[in-house]
Formats: C-alpha cells, structure tokens, sequence
C-alpha cells in the first residue's frame, strides 16, 4: 500500500469527521428547540481495495444523516393530541355554558321558578290583593326574563362555535397546503441526494399541530411523502391538497370538500368538539330547557284557564302565558295590563285562592313518569355539570399522558447536551489522530525524496 493511499485515507478521515463534528454542533446548538429531532451520524467503511492476494481498506466516509425518530410515539402523540383537544375545547365551551344558567344563585332559574310559585302561595292566602298579584306578575317576568337570557347566551355560544369551527378548518387548510409544499420539497431534496432533515422536523411540527384540530391518518409514500386523511377525507400527498369547509345544513354542522363530494366523519380534535357541542349536547340543552318551559306554560295555563278572575261578573278561561316561541315565555298582555285579570279562584269569590294553590303546587306535582317541573330543571342542571366535570377530568387525563409520551419522544428524539459534547470528544480525538497520520506519512514522503536526491 503506498504513502498516497495513506494520505487518501486520512483526508476522508479528516472529512468524515469533520461532517460529523458538524452535526454534533448542530444538535448542540438546536439543544432547546422543541420541534426539532436529533440527527445521528452514520459512519461506514469505504469499498476496500484488492492488491494481489490481499484486501486493504480504504478509509472512513459519512454515509448517512439520520433524524433519531419513534414512529409508534409520534402515532401516538397524535392520537392523543386529537383526545386532549376534544375535551379540552369541551371543557371550556361548557364552563360557558355553566355560567349562563347561573345556578346556584339567586337570579338562577331554579331560585326564580321558586319565586314565581311562592308568589302563587301567597296570592292563595289572599287571593283579592292588588300587591300579591303584581308580585306573581313580576315573579313571571322574571323567569321570563331569565328564560330569555338563557336561550339567548345558548345561542351566542352556538354562532361563536360556527365562528371558531371557520377559524380552525381555515387553519387546517393552510397546514394542508403547507404540508403538500414540504413533500414536494423533501421529494426534491432526496432525489438530489440531499437528507432533508430539517425539512421533514418541519413537516412533523404541522403534521402534529394539525392532529390537534381533527382526527387525522398518517401514512408515508415510497417518496417520503406524507399521506394524510381527515375524518376519511382525502387531504393531502405530494400533488395534491384537498381544500374543505364548514357547513349547516338542517341546523347540523358539518366538515365537507368546498365542492361537496365528501363529508367528514369526526371523532376527535377541537374541531369535533364544536361540530358535536353545536349538533347534539347543546341542542339537548336547549330541547331539555324548551320542554321544561312548555310543562311550565301548559300546567299553569290548565290550571289558570279553569279559575276565575275578579272581573264583575267574574270571568273563566283565560290563559295566564300568551305562549313560548323563540326562546320567549311571552305574559298574557291582558294580565300584564290588569293584575285582576289572574285567575285565582276556583267558584268565582274573590276570597276563594283554590286556583292560585294549585298553581303553586305544580312546581313539585309529579307527573305520570313521577318526575316534578323541579325535578327536570334540576336534571338538566345536573346533566350540564356533569359533562362539565367529565370534560375537565378527561382534559387533564389525556394532559398526563400526553406529557409522558412527550418525555418518552424527548428521550429518543431530543438533545442530550452531555452525549453530544463526548461526541464532540470522540470526533475530535479522530479528526486529531488523522491529521496526526497525515503529518506522518508527510514526514515519510520527506525521508523517500531526501533519500533519492
């Protein structure tokens, strides 16, 4: 073997190591950069050289950049950025929820519907006096108002869930279109030979962003693109973006392609947690809150309609509530004008309240199932602190594993300062010895030349 082939060798040497020193800086300096992944340098033999009967190797080369990546975590941190995400936009579109009925508390609902019965008791024991009518007037008002007020805040949160649903599918768009300009990218790059590390650390960044917002399917080409599918939809791969939208139809929301073909089965992410809030658990609420009104309305009314009022001659029939639409308890206007309109006796003396107590007893008369106006109020109370609380345990579950599987990545994926300056030790220490060899085999050259001059 001549001193040229020792000298070959030492500058791939030199080259290795110092393409190796270049990577351990780059971990070292990327050591608090939580996106990115640790790159791991691949050093392998040169092909050996034959010269007669024997094989001598020819040196050292870097063959390859690897990012040091778990797949099986990465799945499941997404998997679990899609659960973590559902629950805790859950938790805090409920927490808003919980605040508009305001119970427990005195301008609650159920202390109001107490106060309106109360005031029907009252007028029972003395059933002609101006005041204690005007007090059942006013005792209705208020829980009209209320009622209102309740409807109205769930309808707020509903157009603000339309509004932020837009917001998060405009964002899935851009990620998609950034997505696909990565692959072309990283497909570019790795045909010309180059390792796209840092391109594919940014695409991991969307990739698991995007998990967040929906329940997503991430599968790789023969090209190291990324395929991705949302809620079934295509979206994504190296030629194409799928662009979608949100859309209401029949008072349902729902995620579709902008031209309509296909629709999106939901499951998980922020996203499905506005779609499902807006489409089932708070429509249940408001149905839960309408059937509650009407029991209301149409018992006090039965009653109301048979009593008698303090007109001369005393007049039947009437209804105390004109109706419920459109989240409005609406008094009857005649009632409203004239308190001696109430109909609170049942034979028609002024100083008969038989009808005002019956009233008075509908808020805890059970029906033919045995449950009370009280008790469907206090069901529906109980339902909506109930997801709440399930809401907010879930969040904080799926918080802990997500923080397990995010030290489990760190520990595979992220920068050991410590590990990488003993590489640094290490590639020095080689890229040292070859510079050594070369300063060797130069002195040998030296002796050869001086040997034959």
């Amino acid at each position: 073997m001549s001193i040229s082939s020792v000298f070959d060798i030492s500058t791939k040497s030199l080259m290795a190591y110092q393409e190796a020193l270049d990577v351990t800086s780059n971990n070292i300096s990327n050591a608090s950069n939580p996106d990115y992944t640790r790159q791991q340098v691949i050093l392998s033999s040169t092909s050996p050289q034959q010269l007669g009967n024997f094989i001598f190797g020819t040196g050292v080369q870097l063959s390859d950049i690897q990012r040091v990546r778990d797949s099986l975590t990465d799945s499941q941190i997404r998997n679990n950025n899609a659960l973590y995400s559902n629950n805790d936009q859950r938790s805090t579109i409920l927490n808003q929820v919980q605040q508009l009925f305001a119970e427990p508390s005195s301008s609650g609902l159920s202390s109001l519907s107490s106060a309106f019965f109360n005031a029907w008791q009252q007028l029972s024991v003395t059933p002609d006096s101006n005041s204690l009518r005007n007090n059942v007037i006013q005792a209705a008002q208020n829980l009209s108002t209320q009622i209102q007020n309740i409807n109205d805040g769930l309808n707020s949160v509903k157009s603000d869930l339309v509004s932020e649903a837009k917001t998060q599918v405009g964002q899935i768009n851009t990620d998609l279109q950034q997505i696909q300009s990565l692959n072309v990218q990283i497909y570019q790059s790795q045909v010309s030979g180059q390792q796209p590390n840092d391109l594919m650390d940014q695409r991991d960044k969307v990739i698991d962003d995007l998990s967040k917002l929906a329940n997503i399917n991430v599968t790789y080409d023969s090209g190291n693109s990324a395929v991705i599918s949302i809620g079934g939809i295509f979206a994504v791969d190296r030629a194409h973006y799928t662009q979608l939208q949100v859309t209401e139809t029949n008072g349902k929301m729902g995620l579709t392609t902008t031209d309509g073909s296909a629709t999106g089965a939901l499951t998980g992410g922020s996203l499905f947690a506005l779609t499902d809030m807006y489409n089932n658990t708070i429509a249940g609420y408001q149905s839960s809150l309408d059937n509650y009104v009407n029991n209301l309305m149409n018992g006090v009314n039965a009653q109301h309609a048979t009593g008698y009022n303090l007109d001369n001659p005393p007049q039947t029939g009437t209804s105390f509530f004109s109706g419920y639409q459109n989240g409005t308890l609406s008094i009857n206007s005649q009632i409203l004008q004239d308190p001696s309109k109430i109909a609170a006796s049942s034979d028609g003396t002024s100083g008969n309240g038989n009808i005002a107590l019956n009233i008075a007893n509908l808020l805890n008369q059970k029906d033919s199932n045995g449950v009370s106006l009280n008790d469907s109020y206090n069901q529906l109370i109980s339902q909506v602190g109930s997801d709440t609380q399930n809401a907010t345990n879930s969040a904080q579950s799926y918080q802990l594993v997500l923080n397990q599987l995010q030290n489990q990545k760190s520990s595979v994926s992220g920068v050991n300062t410590d590990e990488e300056m003993s590489n640094v030790i290490q590639y020095q220490k080689s890229y040292d010895a070859s510079a050594k060899i070369i300063s060797i085999a130069s002195q040998m050259l030296d002796t050869i030349i001086n040997m034959v001059a």
